[in-house]
């Protein structure tokens, strides 16, 4: 399997955004290892003086070696991080770096497998570069392969304090509020918070002794818990570590036997993946999701993985397809009834729909149609989803013509952002219309958005 830093794919324009990477992965690698400029430039010239290599260092030594170091350079950093020269000739600059190892993916799917990830992840999923994605490529479709080939786990005793059905409950109903509030305020001020429980959860299953139903709770609560956190995560901007979680979630799911939520992971993670520009990974992961859920999903639940598809679907410009996946979606939201919905989707409802209806409409060139669409769910959405969905309104009104209703719903996102809402995810959603509006920045209107988008935090 390719190491993890051979997936970073740095130095290619993969996001929609076009954004630079903050960070170079090299200087990731040197802050993981704690190593400061100077002791890092101190190792590279000791190493290089035991393979008889002199390396000459000075000040900007290490940013040159960020940019492309020489062949010697490589191979003494090569054998200072334990990687196989050749491999690193093969893999190229900077791809051949051990930036992480992701435990859940190297890990055997078995419960201790899935015990191992969450405490790996409990202890560092803290680690984040924002900007990238970490899991793409071969190492992706693979997980979502090994997703459907593990064997469902069995509980065997464990050693440690009896986990009682009294604190599962409590625990469930932490996580219940905490996404409750998430849909209020935005994952960026809930994070450490969701963590927390995260690392309960792990705790518990570790070093707990329980009965086979608890067993099952508790791993569908380290599934619940591990995805929110990945969700919160990618709300702050933290790509890379909501990755992570996604990971410890699926695994969970898996591991709990419940791999209707397990489709719903991957169908949530493929989101992510086309929003970095990898928009046929995303077909593929739903693709695995669908053909992998119970024959028994609820028509709600079969109606969200279908609009999942859609839009995967319309972000790889296949419309056609697109426009058939939104029609089966359309027709399962028919038949769904009230509290047909699994408990991890209970949130889902027409205003999840009509977004996802208006962003392939409006791809698709259909923009009357994808404004009423677009316009229903900003109405009807809960306050962080109003400040997302807002800059993909203004977009639409902005395509019909509409440059005044557009900086309306614009102004309505930043106003959510200045007073209410925490959401790395939707400033730069407003950001990015902010651009498409340069070609009426001599409108005094224009002007005045633009200068009370900077004005927000960039913490939003």
């Amino acid at each position: 399997m390719q190491s993890t830093a051979a997936l970073l794919g740095y130095g290619r324009s993969d996001d929609v955004r076009g954004e630079s990477l903050a960070v170079h992965p090299l200087t990731f690698v040197r802050q993981s290892r704690g190593w400061g400029k100077a002791e890092f430039a101190r190792l590279m010239q000791a190493r290089g003086k035991l393979l008889g290599i002199p390396l000459a260092t000075n000040r900007t030594t290490v940013w040159k070696w960020e940019q492309e170091p020489d062949a010697d350079a490589q191979r003494v950093l090569s054998d200072l991080l334990s990687v196989p020269y050749e491999q690193a000739r093969a893999e190229g600059w900077p791809r051949w770096l051990p930036v992480w190892e992701v435990t859940g993916l190297t890990a055997p799917w078995t419960e201790a497998g899935t015990v191992e990830a969450l405490a790996d992840l409990v202890g560092s999923g803290r680690l984040d570069r924002r900007g990238f994605l970490t899991i793409t490529g071969a190492t992706l479709t693979g997980l979502a392969a090994s997703w459907v080939e593990a064997p469902s786990a069995f509980a065997s005793a464990i050693n440690g304090d009896r986990v009682t059905d009294v604190m599962v409950s409590t625990i469930e109903q932490r996580v219940s509020t905490l996404r409750t509030l998430d849909d209020q305020l935005g994952g960026a001020r809930l994070l450490e918070q969701a963590r927390g429980d995260l690392s309960l959860v792990t705790g518990l299953l570790s070093g707990g002794r329980y009965t086979e139903d608890i067993r099952v709770r508790l791993y569908a609560l380290a599934a619940r818990t591990s995805h929110l956190t990945s969700w919160m995560a990618y709300d702050a901007g933290l790509r890379s570590a909501g990755q992570r979680y996604y990971v410890g979630a699926l695994r969970s799911a898996r591991t709990g036997g419940d791999d209707a939520f397990g489709a719903f992971i991957l169908a949530e993670m493929g989101v992510h993946v086309s929003e970095a520009g990898r928009t046929a990974e995303r077909v593929d992961l739903i693709s695995t999701g669908i053909d992998n859920a119970p024959r028994t999903l609820s028509p709600s639940a079969q109606c969200f993985l279908y609009l999942h598809k859609a839009e995967a679907l319309s972000r790889d410009g296949d419309h056609q397809r697109a426009g058939t996946a939104l029609n089966r979606a359309a027709a399962l939201w028919e038949r769904q009834t009230v509290g047909d919905a699994p408990d991890w989707l209970d949130w889902f409802g027409e205003a999840q729909v009509k977004s996802t209806e208006g962003k392939v409409l409006l791809r698709a060139g259909q923009v009357e149609r994808a404004t009423r669409s677009l316009e229903t769910s900003v109405e009807r959405a809960a306050p962080r989803d109003k400040a997302v969905r807002s800059s993909r309104l203004a977009e639409a009104r902005l395509a019909g013509g509409d440059l005044e209703g557009a900086l309306d719903a614009a102004n309505y996102g930043a106003a959510l952002l200045e007073d209410k809402v925490s959401s790395v995810r939707a400033l730069d959603r407003l950001k990015e219309f902010s651009a498409q509006l340069e070609p009426h920045r001599a409108v005094p209107t224009v002007r005045e958005f633009r200068e009370r988008l900077q004005a927000v935090p960039a913490a939003a």
